[in-house]
């Protein structure tokens, strides 16, 4: 099956897609902000550059786009039809990338959370939003190595 894209097409799609500040991760800061977490975005020290830190309560963020890290039994991850075998083996790899760098945050003490894109959409938010305030408080409470 074919591309319904030119290449032009398909190369500009493709260059629109930011890595960083993107609206799942946008709205998750303003609700935390909102209710007086303060955090730090994209802290290169750390594996995986995570998308917020919140240094305070010694734990991070990553905000996963449902198609690019791989989530499973999602709506929003769909393997394209075309080039599968890249898509396939691209996506393996950020799966990878991810568990290596939660393994190396966990071992340097971090409670690592991760928020799924599709959690976010406005039907999720709020429930996402106080189960992302439960796991961060729940980092007081742990024993620090």
């Amino acid at each position: 099956m074919s591309d319904r894209h030119t290449h032009e097409q398909r190369r500009y799609n493709m260059q629109q897609i930011k890595g960083k500040d993107t609206k799942p991760e946008i709205s998750l800061r303003k609700l935390l902000f909102g209710d007086g977490f303060r955090y730090r975005i994209n802290d290169r020290k750390l594996p995986g550059k995570p998308d917020i830190v919140l240094k305070k309560y010694n734990t991070v963020i990553f905000v996963n786009g449902c198609f690019w890290h791989g989530h499973q039994n999602c709506r929003y991850f769909v393997v394209p039809k075309t080039r599968t075998e890249f898509w396939t083996d691209k996506i393996k790899g950020n799966k990878e990338r991810d568990h290596r760098n939660i393994l190396l945050l966990k071992e340097a003490g971090w409670n690592v959370v991760t928020v799924w894109e599709c959690e976010l959409k406005k039907i999720m938010i709020d429930d996402t939003l106080n189960k992302v305030k439960e796991k961060i408080k729940e980092s007081i409470d742990l024993p620090s190595k």
